[in-house]
């Protein structure tokens, strides 16, 4: 579903205003890092993986995404709604009872889009790595994606994955961390620093690529294809890409505050004035 510049850049603004939205109405979630990775889910299920609808579990001869952060489901939820999975109509269903969009993602209500339960931080890219693995045994040449926040790299299972990825030359496997530099108790320098992360992840024998727009469309675009261009050649792949947390609303940007935390009425009404569009397609 290739879509142009323009018409992805309008759907990213359309995702914002529905995360924003989501959040309020509840009084609950993650706003902070679904905005700041609005670009990444645009890119990536706009015009970069090829995937196939209807939606199947087993995801045969199709590219993969597993999210790892699960927190972010709101972005995830906006992205597989516009892109076709499910009727946009059931974002209004966000974190209510017997909804089949929970607060993390799970797969016990049958959510097109989702393979996995996610949100248990460190524990995705294992998954990703076994249906990766998978992929290579059924001869499938498709390639697995998976998203994780750099707060979630201070767990240790995902060290584990990243050894065990790089020996088994899992090398159909685009990772991709949001590097935001903000976790729920403040910036990630301050509670637990990665480091240089990109000579850690290159001794782990990863091939790493680093992207520090990470809210701009086009440079999401090239990074992602350029990720592509690299499999196949004995080293999974990983992205280190620079967001803004709570980007598109100026008083949600520069700091931790936003990552859970739901806006009151004025706050919607102004993130929405920010996230002007000129037709807009609000369920």
């Amino acid at each position: 579903m290739s879509k142009s510049i323009e018409e992805l850049k309008s759907l990213a603004t359309q995702i914002r205003r529905d995360i924003i939205r989501m959040v309020h109405a509840v009084n609950s979630g993650h706003p902070g890092g679904s905005l700041g990775c609005t670009e990444y889910f645009t890119a990536l299920y706009g015009k970069v993986m090829n995937y196939k609808l209807p939606f199947t579990m087993e995801g045969k001869d199709e590219d993969l995404f597993f999210l790892s952060n699960g927190h972010i489901s709101p972005v995830f939820y906006s992205t597989l709604a516009r892109f076709g999975f499910f009727p946009v109509e059931e974002l209004k269903t966000f974190r209510k009872l017997n909804t089949r969009l929970q607060g993390h993602p799970t797969t016990h209500e049958g959510l097109p889009g989702v393979r996995v339960a996610s949100g248990s931080l460190g524990q995705g890219l294992s998954v990703a790595v076994g249906a990766a693995l998978a992929k290579k045994m059924d001869g499938d040449k498709s390639l697995v994606y998976t998203l994780h926040g750099d707060g979630e790299l201070q767990e240790g299972q995902i060290w584990e994955a990243l050894m065990f990825a790089a020996h088994n030359k899992v090398d159909n496997l685009i990772s991709t961390i949001d590097y935001n530099n903000r976790q729920i108790d403040g910036d990630v320098d301050d509670v637990l620093s990665l480091g240089d992360l990109h000579a850690k992840l290159e001794a782990f024998g990863w091939k790493v690529l680093n992207e520090k727009n990470g809210n701009d469309m086009e440079a999401v675009i090239a990074i992602l294809e350029k990720a592509k261009s690299e499999t196949g050649n004995g080293k999974p792949v990983v992205i280190i890409l620079n967001t803004e947390m709570g980007f598109g609303i100026d008083y949600m940007m520069g700091s931790h505050a936003w990552h859970g935390k739901a806006p009151n009425d004025e706050q919607l009404a102004l993130g929405i004035k920010q996230l002007y569009l000129e037709a807009p397609a609000d369920y």
